[in-house]
């Protein structure tokens, strides 16, 4: 049977156990990561937490919706055995909310209904090799960005300030996605903060010559795969290969100690193109979509 449980009524140790057990284990699930990211979050149980689906949720106009939170690439269901019903899942979700917008995680396959959903992509990279047989792979124009990096004598360093990331990230992406307000960027500061304080979470700045930040990234590790969770270049200095210098040195440094260097995802297909040109391959993962709102109460999402 599923239930639906409130955040203030879960059981945190047997659910984060099955988030960790989990055939589907990822980082987001955590009760620690959801009450960073999400406004608010409930849970749909199987059983005694044999399987779990976190809901984050928000309000408008005293109606419960919901939505994907930001900084937060998969969720889904998290299930001890390999097979599960996915359908009674949704089925109850759909039954608790009339709109849902959610990411689901890429190891959550199944047919839905025409309508329900959306095909979305992730591109990863198989680290079964050393870096030098992972380079081999890398297309030509990223080579030539490292060639140019290594030129310009571009200086890694590790566990940066989480403050210059996400300055350097609000300055040039931040200013083509608005949508994206202070809080979240405070929800993004606590939860870096967060993941190296439990070693789960590295910073990786990349310097030129003169001591200019051109690139910064934040890389999630859970147990076999390493995540690019946020990353940005200086948009006004972009031709110097330090969003690949940036890449290249992470895949170095974690290619030795696991098995899957994901990208963040991207279904823009020049983003992927620029994923892919690492040697990386495609993995499409759903996102549900849900409405059943009536015609005036969909205002409320204007």
């Amino acid at each position: 049977m599923i239930q639906y449980i409130k955040r203030k009524d879960l059981d945190i140790l047997k659910y984060d156990s099955c988030i960790e057990n989990s055939v589907q284990s990822r980082i987001y699930g955590f009760s620690w990561y959801l009450d960073i990211v999400a406004d608010h979050w409930d849970v749909l149980v199987l059983d005694d937490y044999e399987a779990v689906m976190p809901i984050p949720w928000k309000s408008k106009y005293g109606i419960k919706y919901v939505y994907p939170p930001f900084w937060l690439l998969e969720l889904g269901i998290f299930s001890l055995e390999e097979k599960f019903d996915i359908q009674l899942f949704l089925k109850r979700l759909f039954d608790e909310f009339r709109f849902v917008e959610s990411r689901l995680n890429t190891d959550n396959k199944f047919d839905s209904p025409k309508g329900n959903s959306l095909v979305r992509e992730m591109q990863v990279l198989r680290l079964n090799e050393d870096h030098d047989s992972v380079f081999k792979n890398y297309r030509k124009d990223r080579r030539k960005d490292l060639v140019k990096a290594n030129k310009l004598g571009l200086m890694e360093k590790w566990n940066d300030n989480p403050e210059i990331l996400i300055t350097l990230f609000k300055n040039n992406v931040g200013k083509r996605t608005p949508f994206i307000v202070e809080k979240d960027y405070q929800n993004l500061l606590r939860l870096i903060k967060e993941c190296i304080k439990n070693s789960v979470g590295d910073i990786l700045s990349i310097y030129d010559n003169e001591s200019n930040l051109v690139a910064s990234g934040f890389f999630l590790k859970h147990k076999n795969t390493v995540t690019i969770l946020v990353s940005s270049t200086d948009f006004k200095n972009r031709n110097n290969g330090a969003n690949t210098f940036l890449i290249d040195r992470a895949i170095y440094k974690y290619e030795k100690n696991f098995g899957v260097f994901n990208f963040g995802g991207s279904s823009m297909k020049s983003i992927a193109k620029y994923f892919l040109s690492f040697g990386a391959k495609t993995i499409p993962y759903k996102q549900i979509k849900y409405d059943n709102l009536s015609f005036l109460v969909k205002l409320f999402k204007r």
